[in-house]
C-alpha cells in the first residue's frame, strides 16, 4: 500500500473536525495545510513566549493576550520541538485556563476521606494544615514515611521539597505504566536509554517501524511533522498493530498482530535478516557481542513458526523484513513511548534493540543518534542530607534493573510494607493516580491507610476527592517555572513564563513548595524570591543571554555530531562496552540472555482481550474535560470486529450496530459505564479497543462527568515484569452486554 502526499496529509473525519479549533496551530498530520505558522503578527496586546503542558512534550508556544486574557496559542517558530506549529492538543490551552471547573481555592476535607466533602480556606490554614501533617508523619515515622507521586514539569519543585525534607520515595507513574521498560530495555542492549524526547532521527529514515506505536493518535508533535516529511521523501512505514489505527492506513505494510505476540513476530523479523544475510556485517562485527548465539537462538524462529502463534502471514513478515534491510542504516524501529503491555516488556523492548543492532541503525542517520544538551548550572544552594534509606517501592531483591522508584510499588508498600518501614502519607501532583496506577480498588485500599494525603491539582479529578487537603494550581499558562535543558539534536534551553495572572486563589508551584519548605523549618532550601529570580540566577551562571530567552523562550545551543556519518565515534556503557545482543547481566540475574517467546493467555470463551490507547486531540484523562478540545473528540468508543460482534450472545436477534450503547464485563466480573460500539472491520475479532482517560466518576468535572467508559476500571489485574516492575494492563478480557441488559 502506498501513499501520495495529499492521502497522507488527509486523515478520514479528523481533518475537518480539527478545523474547528479554530486560531492557532495544528500539525499537517491532521490535514490543514495552511499550518498557521506563528509569525509576528499578534492577536492582542502581547505575544509571550512560553512552552506548553498540555502534555509531556513541552512544545515552545507563543500566546497571545489581548486586555489580560489568552486569545491564542501558536507553536513558536524559533522551539526546536514545536517549528511554528502545535498538534490539536497544544492550541486547547485556553480550554484548560478557562475551564469552569477549576479548582479555585484550597479544601481542607470534612467527614470521612473519600466522602468528597470539603470546605474552602485560606492559604495560610491549608499550608499549615500540610506543614502539620508532614511534620508529624516526620517526627512519628521519619520523613522516609511520606511518599511524593509527580507527574509533569511543574513536579519539580516538589521532588526539590521531598529531597530537602529527605524522602528518597519519589515516583511518576510515566516510569512503572509507560516507560520503564523501554528505558532498560535499551540500556541492557547499548548502554542507555532513548530518553525524552526520543533520540531518533525520524526525519531522515527510509524506512520507520512502528510496532505498537500510534503515532498519529499519540501525537507527539515534532515526532509526527519529521514522520511526514520522512514519508514525503518516500520513505516506507511498516505498521503492527491489531488494529487499522491512522499510522496504518498510512503503511505500506500493515501487519494486524494478534496481541501479546510481539516477540515472536520480532524473532521472525531476526530469523529473516541473519538468514538471508541482510543484516548489516560489517557493524555487527564491530560493535556487537553475542551474534553467534544469537543466530543459534533464532535459527528455529522463521516466519513460518511466528505464522500461527501472531496471525501474520510468512511471506508479509518476510517482505516486511527486507523493507527495512534495504533501507539500514537508516531504517528505524521506532522504540514508542506507553511500553507496559504484557508483563515480558523488558524482554520484547530488548528484541526491538537486537533488530536495531541487526540493521545498524545506532547512532547511524536515520536511525538512534546520540544528542548533547546545554549544560546549566544548579541554583545555589545548600546539599540535600544524604540518607541511606532504602527506598519503599520493592524488597532488595525484586526488579533488579529498575532505576526509578516504582510508582505501583509505593501503592503496593503502602499496603503490604516491602521495607522496613511504613508508608503514612503522600503527596499528589499533576497525576490522578485512580486512572493511571491499575486496579483503582487498591489504589483506595492504599489511601484508606494513610495518615494524610495531600493532592496539588488544577481540576477536581477523582484523586482529589480523596483528599485531606487539595491545594490548587494555576496552569502553565499562569506561572513561571524551571529551565529545561534536554538531550536533542538541536540542544536548547527553555523557558516557560507566566502569560497571565494567575486566577482565582491558585498559585504557582514553586510558591507552593516554597511555603511549605519554610513551614517545613526548610527555608535554606527555598531561598529564591520567585521562579523568575531562579531561573535569572542560573542562565546567568551559565553565562547565557537572559534577555534574549524571555523575548524568544528559547536559547538555541552549539549543535555536534549526532551519529557516524558526522563523524562521530560510537561508544557503549555495557559491562562489555559492545552492543549486547547476549545479555549476560540478564543472565546471571535467572533471566534469559536473549529474548524468549512466551504464548500469553488466550481470551476465555466469548471474551475479547482489551485494549486501550489516545485520540489525537487529547492527553489521556488530563484533558478530557476540556470543552474546547471536546468539540473534536468528546467521548471514547469501543472498538469491536463487525463479524466478531454477529456472534455475541445476546445479539443473534438484533445484531451490534455503530452507536449503540453497550457495557462490558470483565473476568473479575466488575462492569463498565456504557460506551458507545463503533462496529468496523478495522480491527481483529479477538480484541477490542478504546480510548483512555474517559468514564470520570468524579462530580466536579461537570463536563467529563459520564461521558463514556473508563478502562482502568476494567483494569483488575496486572502482570509485573520481573525486570524492572512495570505493570502490563493489556491481561484483561471483556464480554460485550446491552447496556439495558446489565443496568
Amino acid at each position: 500500500m502506498s501513499v501520495s502526499r495529499r492521502q497522507f496529509l488527509k486523515i478520514s473525519a479528523g481533518g475537518t473536525a480539527a478545523a474547528t479549533l479554530g486560531s492557532g496551530a495544528v500539525s499537517n498530520w491532521w490535514g490543514i495545510d495552511s499550518g498557521h505558522v506563528a509569525h509576528a503578527d499578534t492577536d492582542g496586546d502581547q505575544v509571550i513566549p512560553t512552552f506548553c503542558e498540555l502534555c509531556f512534550w513541552k512544545c515552545g508556544v507563543l500566546a497571545h493576550k489581548k486586555n489580560g486574557r489568552v486569545t491564542k496559542i501558536v507553536g513558536n517558530p524559533k522551539h526546536p520541538l514545536s517549528r511554528g506549529r502545535l498538534c490539536p492538543r497544544g492550541t486547547g490551552g485556553t480550554g484548560l485556563l478557562y475551564d469552569p471547573d477549576r479548582l479555585k481555592q484550597p479544601l481542607i476535607r470534612q467527614g470521612s476521606r473519600g466522602s468528597d466533602r470539603f470546605v474552602t480556606a485560606s492559604w495560610d490554614a491549608a499550608l499549615d494544615r500540610v506543614a502539620e501533617g508532614m511534620l508529624a508523619i516526620r517526627k512519628k515515622h521519619g520523613p522516609e514515611a511520606m511518599a511524593l507521586f509527580t507527574h509533569g514539569f511543574g513536579g519539580s519543585w516538589f521532588k526539590h521539597l521531598f529531597k530537602s525534607y529527605g524522602s528518597p520515595n519519589i515516583a511518576a507513574p510515566s516510569y512503572a505504566q509507560c516507560r520503564g521498560p523501554r528505558e532498560v530495555g535499551y540500556s541492557l542492549t547499548f548502554g542507555q536509554g532513548v530518553g525524552s524526547p526520543e533520540a531518533i532521527d525520524t526525519e531522515n529514515a527510509r524506512c520507520i517501524t512502528l510496532i505498537g506505536n500510534h503515532l498519529g493518535e499519540n501525537m507527539h508533535n515534532t515526532t509526527v511533522q519529521d514522520l511526514a516529511r520522512a514519508i514525503e521523501r518516500g520513505a516506507d512505514l511498516i505498521v503492527v498493530d491489531p488494529r487499522f489505527s491512522v499510522a496504518a492506513s498510512k503503511a505500506k505494510y500493515w501487519l494486524p498482530i494478534k496481541p501479546g505476540t510481539d516477540i515472536a513476530l520480532l524473532l521472525a523479523w531476526i530469523n529473516v535478516l541473519i538468514e538471508e544475510e541482510r543484516y548489516d556485517k560489517s557493524y555487527v562485527d564491530k560493535h556487537t557481542k553475542g551474534f553467534a548465539e544469537l543466530k543459534a537462538h533464532v535459527a528455529d524462529k522463521t516466519p513460518d513458526w511466528a505464522y500461527p502463534l501472531t496471525g501474520i502471514e510468512p511471506e508479509l513478515i518476510r517482505r516486511s523484513a527486507r523493507a527495512m534491510a534495504a533501507a539500514r542504516p537508516a531504517s528505524l524501529i521506532h522504540p514508542g513511548r506507553h511500553a507496559t503491555w504484557y508483563g515480558d516488556d523488558t524482554q520484547r523492548v530488548r528484541a526491538m534493540a537486537i533488530l536495531s543492532a541487526l540493521l545498524g541503525s545506532w547512532g547511524r542517520r536515520g536511525g538512534f543518534i546520540l544528542p548533547s544538551n546545554m549544560s546549566l548550572p544548579p541554583y545555589p544552594g545548600p546539599k540535600y542530607a544524604h540518607t541511606d534509606t532504602a527506598r519503599a517501592d520493592r524488597g532488595a531483591s525484586s526488579y533488579p534493573l529498575a532505576d526509578e522508584t516504582l510508582a505501583s510499588g509505593l501503592c503496593d508498600a503502602t499496603i503490604t510494607p516491602q521495607a522496613a518501614y511504613d508508608l503514612h502519607g503522600w503527596m499528589v501532583y499533576g497525576t490522578n493516580l485512580i486512572q493511571s496506577l491499575p486496579d483503582a480498588r487498591r489504589t483506595i485500599k492504599a489511601i484508606q491507610k494513610l495518615d494524610f494525603l495531600v493532592v496539588v491539582e488544577v481540576l477536581p479529578v477523582e484523586i482529589a476527592g480523596w483528599a485531606d487537603v487539595v491545594l490548587p494550581e494555576c496552569t502553565y499558562l499562569e506561572r513561571d517555572d524551571d529551565l529545561w535543558n534536554p538531550y536533542y539534536k538541536q540542544p536548547f534551553i527553555a523557558m516557560r513564563q507566566e502569560v497571565v495572572r494567575p486566577m482565582y486563589a491558585s498559585k504557582p508551584g514553586w510558591w507552593i513548595a516554597r511555603e511549605l519548605g519554610k513551614r517545613l523549618g526548610l527555608a535554606d532550601f527555598f531561598a529564591y524570591p520567585s521562579a523568575a529570580e531562579y531561573s535569572k540566577k542560573r542562565i546567568e551562571l551559565g553565562g547565557y543571554d537572559y534577555d534574549k530567552l524571555r523575548r524568544d523562550g528559547v536559547l538555541l545551543g552549539k549543535t555536534t555530531p549526532v551519529c557516524e556519518e558526522e563523524g562521530l565515534g560510537l561508544s557503549f556503557d555495557t559491562e562489555s562496552k559492545k552492543i549486547e545482543l547476549y545479555s549476560e547481566p540478564l543472565k546471571k540475574l535467572g533471566f534469559h540472555p536473549i529474548p524468549e517467546f512466551v504464548p500469553p493467555q488466550e481470551p476465555p470463551f466469548g471474551m475479547f482481550r482489551l485494549l486501550f490507547g489516545r485520540t489525537p486531540a487529547h492527553t489521556f484523562g488530563r484533558t478530557t474535560n476540556n470543552r474546547f478540545l471536546s468539540e473534536v473528540y468528546a467521548e471514547n468508543e469501543l472498538w469491536i470486529n463487525a463479524d466478531a460482534a454477529r456472534r455475541i450472545p445476546g445479539f443473534e436477534d438484533e445484531p451490534l450496530k455503530t452507536g449503540q450503547r453497550v457495557v462490558l464485563v470483565n473476568q473479575d466480573g466488575v462492569k463498565s459505564q456504557p460506551i458507545r460500539a463503533r462496529v468496523t472491520q478495522a480491527i481483529r475479532g479477538d480484541c477490542v479497543y478504546m480510548v483512555h482517560g474517559y468514564g470520570h466518576t468524579a462530580k466536579g468535572l461537570r463536563f467529563a462527568h459520564g461521558r463514556g467508559a473508563a478502562d482502568n476500571r476494567m483494569v483488575t489485574r496486572f502482570k509485573v515484569d520481573p525486570i524492572m516492575g512495570g505493570t502490563g494492563m493489556n491481561v484483561n478480557f471483556v464480554r460485550v452486554e446491552k447496556a439495558e441488559a446489565a443496568a
